[in-house]
């Protein structure tokens, strides 16, 4: 009986003493060495601010990921923490978390103006922040996701002629990774959020602007906000990871998104999360393999 608890000790001790390693790793693995240059001002909006906060990892590699801090169109700046970019981090990309003003205070159509806006700016002080202006991706999920793809597919060259140096820029992104983005705002689909009248997401009617309240109107302003129909053979590389039990954002969004690239001869990777709805338990280790394949694009 002595031996058997002296062993059942020590197995115990063995157990508590891995779990103590474990969470000492894991804590060290989302806590990189980094700079933090938070609330810089990128543009104003109504009045209002509109920052982003640029992340510089210890050993940075000249790569930049671009972070749409948005859900549901919203953004606050106080929401984004370095440990969720741990995995970009680590590999030597800077990140630079964009906020916007939200919806409805900002309509859509404005925050979409506002991150090419930022993209633009960030290229504008790239030296500054040492990152390489031909190598910047961008980040998002949700309605982040759906501005990231709005800079994958419309993103492009400044004015030249523009009085604003940093509206000469290009707001182009050379690589995306996206969580469930919707790419078409005229065909929602199965969604949760489609009253089937052709109209704007029920829940997001007043996001769009008062005008989007006309059916006639809102094919004019879905259609200029959905990436999918902006695809061209100019798209950069995007990889996009979805749940196929999303009843918010239908997998089809990202099926159909992937197709027309397809038909475009451009580049979509399309992870399918089995039983995943809007959002899941083991997205950090998705984000770890967005975070490889983005070095491997913006190389």
């Amino acid at each position: 009986m002595r031996r058997f608890v002296r062993l059942l000790l020590k197995f115990i001790l063995g157990i508590v003493l891995l779990a103590v390693l474990l969470f000492g790793a894991g804590w060290w693995y989302f806590h990189p060495e980094f700079t933090r240059t938070a609330g810089i001002v990128y543009a104003q909006r109504n009045g209002r601010d509109l920052t982003l906060d640029v992340v510089r990892p210890a050993h940075a590699s000249g790569s930049c990921v671009l972070v749409m801090v948005s859900g549901g169109w919203k953004s606050d700046a106080k929401k984004f923490y370095p440990w969720m970019g741990a995995s970009f981090l680590r590999q030597g990309h800077t990140l630079v978390a964009v906020s916007h003003l939200s919806q409805p205070q900002a309509s859509v159509q404005e925050i979409v103006e506002d991150v090419q806006h930022a993209a633009r700016f960030v290229r504008h002080h790239a030296k500054e922040y040492g990152i390489d202006p031909n190598r910047i991706g961008v980040f998002g999920g949700s309605s982040g996701g759906h501005l990231s793809l709005m800079l994958a597919t419309r993103g492009g060259p400044g004015d030249p002629k523009a009085a604003d140096p940093v509206d000469r820029e290009s707001s182009a992104v050379q690589a995306a990774t996206v969580f469930y983005p919707v790419t078409d705002l005229i065909n929602l689909g199965p969604s949760t959020e489609n009253l089937h009248d052709g109209g704007p997401p029920k829940s997001y009617r007043k996001a769009f602007g008062p005008k989007a309240t006309d059916l006639k109107e809102w094919q004019g302003i879905g259609h200029d906000l959905s990436p999918i129909f902006y695809v061209s053979n100019k798209l950069p590389p995007v990889y996009i990871a979805h749940g196929d039990a999303d009843t918010l954002v239908p997998l089809e969004q990202s099926t159909r998104f992937r197709e027309k690239a397809v038909e475009q001869g451009r580049e979509v990777t399309l992870t399918v999360e089995s039983g995943g709805r809007h959002g899941w338990s083991t997205m950090l280790w998705d984000a770890h393999l967005f975070a490889g394949w983005m070095t491997e694009k913006l190389r």
